[in-house]
């Protein structure tokens, strides 16, 4: 029987960016299955299209304005969200801290816009299956654009409190991954509630 192989791991790094890193692992699982969610309740969408003699069932489509506006803003919102995790990766404090203010802004900016969107969906989400499931997929994606507002925020503070240990610089470049599923998945939820009811 051969002897157990017992490795030191005092000398590993208690934290790490990128695939090394259990948080980025933990944060692609996590988007993974919400993913699935989204996945499922497009599929919804179009198996209630399929079976509708009329899509959208009386009501007319959602207004583009709020939406497109919206979509230009999750666009845009990458550039700072990326410029921050590049200062994240290189563990420049003050730069990170004004990026994850800024990141935070346009987090709030894009769900005041959101009001407008959900004012503008012409259905109410207890109307009618095409207003539940148009208002699901708005409610499932605004669900994950205050989570990630409000987690980018809670960051904000850390870094602007005091000493934080360098993990956190993970904390933030993971954050930014999430960001972009969060904007991702927008696009995929705009071209199907806002141009899906007009093919």
């Amino acid at each position: 029987m051969s002897e157990p192989r017992i490795v030191d791991a005092a000398k590993l790094p208690d934290y790490a960016f990128g695939s090394s890193s259990p948080t980025w692992w933990g944060t692609i699982g996590m988007m993974v299955v919400e993913g699935m969610l989204f996945a499922l309740t497009i599929m919804s969408y179009f198996y209630l299209r399929s079976q509708a003699p009329d899509w959208p069932i009386r009501a007319p489509p959602p207004d583009l304005l709020w939406g497109t506006l919206n979509t230009a803003l999750m666009i845009l919102s990458g550039v700072p969200n990326a410029w921050t995790k590049r200062c994240a990766e290189r563990f420049d404090h003050q730069r990170v801290r004004r990026g994850l203010w800024l990141c935070t802004l346009v987090g709030v900016l894009l769900m005041a816009v959101r009001v407008g969107e959900f004012a503008t969906l012409n259905v109410r989400w207890d109307d009618n299956a095409y207003g539940s499931v148009v208002w699901m997929l708005m409610g499932l994606h605004t669900t994950h654009l205050i989570t990630d507002t409000y987690n980018t925020g809670v960051l904000a503070v850390l870094f602007s409190r005091g000493p934080l240990e360098a993990k956190r610089f993970v904390d933030v470049s993971e954050n930014a991954g999430y960001w972009y599923f969060v904007l991702i998945s927008w696009l995929a939820v705009y071209a199907v509630v806002f141009w899906g009811a007009r093919l």
